[in-house]
């Protein structure tokens, strides 16, 4: 294999994705994955189609985003998942543009240029965008076939669709009717039902009443109230509530007197002085009246006998008392419960004269004379003008409101009487709730919700748009009615009309007619209404394949789709239509699964708008950050359980921050610490066969935690729970990156030896490996980039069928490596570390500076075992000296109290919150102890969260205020975690050596230094007298240790230096200079003093010729034998290895430097020197101490004299944790102090022990 390459520590993540999208064409990536999975088990998938007419919108990729991830997941999963691209062509969005470039502004305009030149004008810009829309979605990451896409306008989709409306005929579905219908005037076309939720806006309209005179009460007039003064002039009727109370009421300054509901007086009085309620009377008592047109154009409808004819009162209870006058105003051909009430009245008749004065893109025809021309929203006030100078206005006011608009032209819609065509729905509302009862829909309150109450109310559906550019209904009509043909097919149609069509829009289809059945009778001819465009989109699983004349058993082998996705409006579009037409067609629901997402909306909370310009550009986004940091964005937002996200572009460069980088730099440190490791022990090859293996505790628990991991996506993956995998896939990529990767660094470098080096590396790499292929359908690019890294290094992935990540199936969850017992344990440190943290944040007391104490208390046994078994882990991350563990909260005096949440808890519970703010001061330790534990707590019938107070700690008893000022408390859940933050004076002065050692590091970083380069730090301190340079003194050994360097104070000028810096640090100015090459004397260490031993059994170890490159220490060691068994020269010799850092290298033992003699025996070895020698290695320089090679204590316990080791080899000191580590093992676990005389009175801390090298301490 190739040498290991380093990733790049400056990576563009939108730079690597375009070198991704180059390798995916160069390997045709996508379909390659497909021929793979071919023969699998098939995934179906339907493509909602989208207009071609503009350019892709955040909406566009949130729900492509959704799709391109589960259809990702379904193929990694083991399934065959075929992706095409689908366009809606035909319709409104297309037409209204040419409308707008041509400038035409009615039918008559379209008939002045030929349908045939119009739909050639509409064919030019279908596909306007489709090569921008191909390249967006690409760069995005969505694996999608364009180039077998399906285009509506396509001839053998049209011919399905026609097929979809034969079926529907034949069943007796399809009929013609007469309906008030909402109706586009910006179009010139009704429109269905479910288009009128699409598009509402507030607007402000007139809000007039007006006077009706009785022609039998002479002076009295009814009064009625309109939001829509452009219907008054197609009044026909009055219509009030037959059991409600109406009054005759005068207005006492005019005198004039009115017919109104007694409710509704409040409509046109404010006070009661201002009118006399002359009679009253009900509703019904007012029926039959009859009453003076306010206009004159269709006067001649009057009735001229009682209860006959128009301008008359006929009542209905939709009359209602919230609003208006209780007199409702009706306009039978502009409104639905008008037209009902007027028709059931006799008021009008289904074959009589319609009112209905206006022209195709709502102007006043010539019927009504005073406003002919005029567009009927313009003329409200010239209307309001006329009455008003009639004498018939009463009152004239606004009112805001919301009001339905057309989705395509957003001009007000009007409710108007249109002939048009329906397929029935009503009847099949419990089919419909049935079907839908047989999906899955994420989120479910959807499909309960909003969705069943939509079908509970379905209303027949008006198919038919009097347009030009769509799919032409395929009926033939004789010109009398009475004959009618449905066509099914293109081939049906050549049989009946002689004619074989390649093209089936308006320009070809209207040409062709067909012979009449009935002898002499003139031939059929189609009528003249297209599609909606809706059937066309509902019924593109059919169409899309071109069903039932091509590829019928494919399409009945996946019908229902496995899986749609797109946004909530199409609970009354898209989903709605599918369901209907499959319904019908085959009692079957068109789908099984369903992801409803919510709206993208500006950062404002405002519609996103070209015009307002309120949002970023989406691909300045991914062009800036990347589309996987975009999608990782969109994904893990409210908008994937459906509701609104305010789009902020600092939370895709949060994603970036928080995510991305921290998971790429943990993935960049493993190859890091690959290329280290090959340095000096050959090539690293991972295999999954020895993945898991490792017995330390941080890999069972990174390892085990990565296997729970993709259990858990496994299970919401199937359940379509989108919302709930991304954030457990952040938690892990903080678990990896701050947790694992941070604690077991000195491993990953080799520090604790070959074998556990080897042994993190191999984890390391086996989690992100897993975690690259189970990322791999959320972030595409990122993934990619790092498997062609990883799989280098896999010999089983080196084939052209693991060329990509994306070909891979996922990985799936090995429970052997589940280990519950070890993640809850980690879990438990993670809560003591994270709260110590705290702590320390709070007393502003950084993690630089060793503390005390930290004591967890917790009642359970097992938690505070699970705690004990990674004490090491929190006495490191927490800067502590100790770790003390209790169950009894009690005997530290610690007792919790309660604060009420003004914000949350007052909002919530407005006027009842001062005396539940009060109780909630007065409740016990034990009650809120039981509420930490999981107990509910209700207070004056209401459930208290944990949101809703805070939980404080305080002392009690005796030693409160001692306890008070040591301690500081905090809790998360049951585990009570209390840091004792008084630090003494040595600890302080450590913390200090721990801010220089981290100077050291970062101008180490900063001069581009490796681990393994030989460097001298140099220092200056100003002023030369401060405390700064004594602890500098204090602490070198230990400084040099951790940071690696050698550090001496600068008293000359060096000759040649790398990189210089100042810093600011308590007070002081220090000034470090890093030179080429280790100090004079530095690889020899600073041994024992002269003479000295330990009082233990020892051997010295001296290594024959230099150390490995990588190893900063001398050549020269020590060994304590150990006092109960003889150590054997197989462990002699691996102990060699470990301390000289010769990782896989043999190693013989000579007791002399010349290689004369042998070690071949063990006996004898106390207090002798045993040279080192690699395999092949010649060298003969080894030197020899008077005495033993490093630095060490004797300590006396109790009379009983052991040792302990200060470094080992010579200038590699042990860190303070594990000198503790040491003592603990001498006081057999206890809790142990030292000190340097037998009086046990002057205690000494770990850190000063370097001073009493060769000396006894007494525990």
């Amino acid at each position: 294999m190739p040498p290991t390459e380093v990733p790049d520590s400056n990576i563009s993540f939108p730079q690597a994705e375009e070198e991704i999208l180059k390798l995916w064409e160069d390997l045709d990536a996508f379909q390659t994955s497909l021929k793979q999975s071919k023969g699998k088990p098939k995934f179906s998938f339907y493509d909602g189609p989208p207009f071609a007419t503009g350019l892709p919108h955040y909406g566009h990729i949130l729900a492509g985003t959704i799709k391109d991830i589960v259809t990702r997941y379904a193929h990694g999963k083991g399934n065959y998942v075929e992706r095409r691209f689908g366009w809606d062509t035909h319709g409104l969005p297309v037409e209204f543009e040419i409308d707008k470039k041509l400038g035409i502004k009615g039918p008559e305009d379209v008939a002045k240029m030929g349908i045939k030149a119009y739909n050639a004008e509409c064919r030019a810009i279908v596909s306007r965008y489709s090569g921008d829309w191909e390249k967006i979605i690409g760069r995005l990451g969505r694996w999608i076939d364009f180039k077998r896409d399906y285009k509506t306008m396509y001839p053998w989709f049209m011919e399905s669709i026609w097929w979809v409306f034969k079926q529907l005929y034949t069943k007796g579905l399809i009929y013609k009717g007469f309906r008030v219908m909402p109706y586009s005037t910006g179009c010139a076309t009704p429109l269905a039902n479910f288009e009128v939720a699409q598009n509402y806006k507030d607007v402000v309209d007139p809000a007039v009443i007006v006077s009706f005179p009785v022609d039998s009460m002479p002076g009295v007039s009814l009064i009625a109230w309109t939001t829509t003064p452009w219907t008054l002039p197609s009044n026909l009727a009055l219509c009030v509530h037959p059991d409600m109370e109406y009054c005759k009421v005068k207005e006492n300054k005019t005198e004039k007197v009115y017919i109104m509901m007694e409710a509704r007086l409040k409509e046109l009085f404010k006070k009661e002085e201002e009118y006399t309620v002359l009679e009253k009377m009900k509703g019904v008592d007012l029926k039959g009246l009859t009453y003076t047109p306010l206009f004159p154009y269709f006067q001649h409808l009057k009735g001229t006998s009682v209860g006959q004819g128009a301008f008359r009162v006929v009542t209905d209870t939709y009359v209602t008392d919230s609003a208006g006058t209780g007199v409702v105003h009706q306009a039978p051909y502009f409104g639905e419960d008008d037209n009902r009430v007027c028709m059931a009245h006799g008021v009008v008749q289904q074959d009589g004269e319609v009112v209905c004065p206006l022209d195709g893109v709502g102007r006043f025809t010539s019927e009504v004379t005073d406003f002919v021309g005029q567009y009927v929203k313009d003329a409200d006030k010239n209307i309001m003008k006329h009455l008003k100078s009639a004498g018939r206005l009463v009152h004239a006011g606004t009112l805001k409101h919301s009001y339905p608009h057309c989705w395509r032209s957003d001009t007000p819609l009007l409710y108007r009487a249109v002939p048009s065509w329906f397929m029935r729905v009503q009847h099949m509302q419990q089919k419909l709730l049935d079907n839908n009862a047989n999906t899955y829909w994420v989120p479910d309150n959807i499909k309960e919700g909003r969705f069943a109450n939509w079908l509970r109310d379905a209303r027949d559906w008006n198919l038919s748009r009097n347009r030009y550019w769509g799919t032409p209904i395929p009926i033939w009509m004789s010109e009398d009615g009475l004959e009618t043909v449905c066509i099914g097919s293109i081939e049906e149609l050549h049989e009946l009309s002689g004619v074989k069509l390649t093209d089936l829009h308006r320009e070809n289809v209207d040409q062709v007619t067909i012979p009449s059945a009935r002898p002499g009778m003139p031939p059929l001819k189609r009528i003249t209404e297209v599609f909606d465009c809706w059937f066309e989109s509902g019924s593109m699983p059919y169409a899309q394949v071109h069903y039932p004349f091509e590829n019928k058993k494919e399409f009945e082998d996946s019908f229902p789709a496995d899986f749609i996705a797109e946004g909530a409006d199409q609970t009354r579009g898209w989903f709605y239509t599918l369901l209907v037409i499959s319904t019908a067609l085959f009692d079957k629901p068109p789908f099984k699964n369903l992801i409803v997402n919510g709206l993208v909306l500006a950062e404002d909370g405002q519609k996103m708008s070209k015009s307002k310009k309120n949002y970023p550009d989406p691909m300045i986004v991914v062009n800036k950050y990347g589309a996987d940091a975009l999608r990782l964005y969109l994904i893990n937002s409210p908008v994937v359980k459906a509701e609104s996200l305010r789009f902020k572009e600092e939370g895709v460069l949060a994603v970036l921050k928080d995510v991305f980088l921290p998971w790429y730099n943990a993935y960049r440190f493993l190859f890091q610490n690959i290329e280290q490791f090959e340095k000096e022990e050959g090539e690293f090859v991972w295999s999954e066969e020895s993945y898991g293996r490792s017995t330390n505790v941080m890999d069972k628990w990174i390892v085990s935690f990565t296997q729970s991991l993709l259990s858990f996506v496994a299970k919401e993956m199937a359940g379509y729970r989108l919302y709930t995998v991304i954030p457990r896939l952040v938690k892990f990529i903080d678990n990896l990156t701050n947790w694992y990767v941070r604690m077991n660094r000195k491993r990953l470098k080799g520090e604790g030896g070959v074998d556990d080096c080897r042994a993190a590396l191999e984890t390391l790499f086996g989690v992100v490996l897993t975690m690259v292929r189970v990322m791999a359908p959320f972030t595409p690019f990122l993934t990619e980039n790092m498997y062609q890294q990883l799989r280098k290094k896999v010999p089983k992935l080196l084939g052209p069928n693991s060329a990509s990540v994306h070909y891979l199936m996922l990985p799936v969850a090995r429970e052997d490596l589940i280990y519950e017992g070890v993640e809850r344990a980690v879990d438990r440190m993670q809560a003591v570390v994270n709260l110590g943290r705290v702590l320390r944040d709070r007393k502003t007391m950084p993690i630089k500076y060793p503390l005390p104490e930290v004591v967890v208390i917790h009642k359970d046994q097992q938690c505070l075992k699970d705690i004990k078994s990674l004490e090491k882990y929190i006495l490191e991350e927490l800067n502590v000296k100790t770790v003390t563990l209790s169950s009894d909260k009690a005997s530290y005096g610690v007792t919790l109290r309660a604060e009420p949440d003004h914000k949350t808890l007052g909002f919530r519970l407005k006027g009842a919150f001062k005396p539940v703010m009060a109780e909630i001061k007065e409740l016990s330790d034990q009650v809120l102890t039981s509420f930490l534990e999981g107990e509910k707590l209700v207070i004056q019938g209401n459930e208290i969260v944990a949101e809703d107070i805070r939980i404080m700690y305080s002392f009690s008893g005796e030693k409160s205020k001692e306890l008070s000022e040591k301690y500081e408390a905090d809790s998360e859940g049951d585990i009570l975690v209390m840091l004792d933050t008084t630090p003494d004076k040595e600890m302080l002065e450590e913390g200090i050596a721990r801010e220089v050692i981290n100077r050291v590091q970062k101008l180490r970083k900063s001069a581009g230094l490796k681990v393994d380069d030989k460097v001298t730090m140099f220092y200056t301190v100003e002023p030369k007298d401060h405390n700064l340079a004594i602890i500098i003194t204090k602490f070198s050994d230990y400084i040099q240790t951790s940071s690696k360097t050698p550090i001496r104070p600068l008293t000359t000028s060096p000759k040649s230096s790398i990189k210089k810096e100042s810093y600011e640090l308590k007070g002081a100015k220090l000034e470090l200079v890093v030179t080429k090459g280790f100090p004079p004397g530095y690889t020899s260490g600073s041994p024992a003093p002269a003479g000295s031993v330990p009082s233990s059994p020892w051997v010295n170890l001296c290594l024959l010729g230099s150390p490995p490159s990588s190893f900063i220490g001398s050549n020269s060691a020590g060994l304590l034998l150990p006092p109960s068994e003889p150590v054997t020269l197989a462990a002699l010799g691996e102990y060699a290895q470990d301390i000289f850092g010769l990782y896989n290298t043999k190693v013989e033992l000579f007791t002399s430097p010349d290689r004369s003699a042998r070690l071949d025996s063990v006996s004898g070895l106390d207090g002798s020197t045993v040279f080192i020698s690699r395999w092949s290695d010649t060298s003969s320089d080894g030197a020899t101490t008077n005495g033993f090679n490093c630095r060490f204590v004797d300590v006396d316990v109790g009379g009983k004299s052991s040792s302990v080791l200060l470094e080992n080899p010579q200038g590699r000191q042990l860190s303070c944790l594990d000198l503790d580590e040491a003592f603990k093992n001498l006081a057999k676990g206890k809790k142990a102090k030292l000190f340097s005389d037998k009086e046990k009175k002057k205690e000494v801390s770990l850190v000063s022990l370097n001073k009493l090298a060769g000396q006894t301490v007494y525990m």
